[in-house]
């Protein structure tokens, strides 16, 4: 985990960070989900072309605006009028998100807003993914899955929650499109011993990869 965060040796001001930290990201996952919109389960969607199902996505969305396809697990939630706010006051960014059931976070410390989301910005400049994250996020250029990402991630912790973000922007794309992964949890230190075990990231972070490797975007 990234440390980003100093120490400061005076515990009002302490306080007063960790309870700004821990508002922002309420207020980043606030809004409640809306109703899934129209799957389809065929070689097109609404017109965009569609992957096919690798095993385990039977539904997809299409993004109207965008024009893009992505697949998703039956369960999942879809919110369609989905906001990414961290980045701060008239800052968020507009996409879908699909949040994991809770059947897959019950028993462990995954918290229920873990979530794949696309989202896009204006095509203004390069696109890339630091403009997707707040600051202090690495990025790099990576070649994933024979496609080019630039790739960005970024660790953060505040009251015994723990965030990892990756967020994996598609240069040349008009608006520019990223898929970003959000893991929240809690420490294990948060339950009594053996309440809950600790959730399997690899398993989860498989998931959304199968996810993004279904995205197909318009010509």
């Amino acid at each position: 985990m990234n440390a980003r965060r100093a120490i400061v040796p005076v515990a009002a001001l302490a306080a007063v960070v960790t309870v700004g930290f821990v508002a922002a990201r309420l207020l980043e996952r606030s809004e409640p989900p809306a109703p899934a919109p129209d799957s389809a389960g065929g070689a097109t969607a609404g017109g965009v072309e569609a992957a096919d199902d690798p095993g385990g996505l039977p539904d997809i969305f299409v993004g109207d605006s965008a024009g893009f396809s992505i697949r998703y697990p039956a369960g999942w939630t879809v919110d369609s009028a989905y906001r990414y706010r961290a980045l701060g006051p008239g800052r968020s960014i507009g996409g879908v998100a699909f949040t994991v059931p809770g059947s897959l976070a019950r028993g462990t410390n995954l918290s229920r807003d873990t979530r794949l989301s696309v989202e896009e910005l204006p095509a203004d400049g390069a696109c890339s993914a630091e403009r997707f994250l707040p600051g202090g996020a690495s990025v790099s250029v990576d070649t994933v899955d024979g496609m080019d990402y630039s790739v960005g991630r970024l660790d953060d912790a505040g009251a015994g929650n723990r965030y990892r973000e990756t967020v994996f922007a598609l240069p040349g794309t008009r608006p520019c499109l990223a898929v970003r992964y959000f893991l929240h949890w809690t420490v294990l230190e948060n339950y009594p011993p053996g309440a809950v075990t600790a959730f399997d990231e690899d398993s989860v972070t498989d998931g959304f990869d199968a996810m993004r490797r279904t995205l197909v975007v318009a010509p």
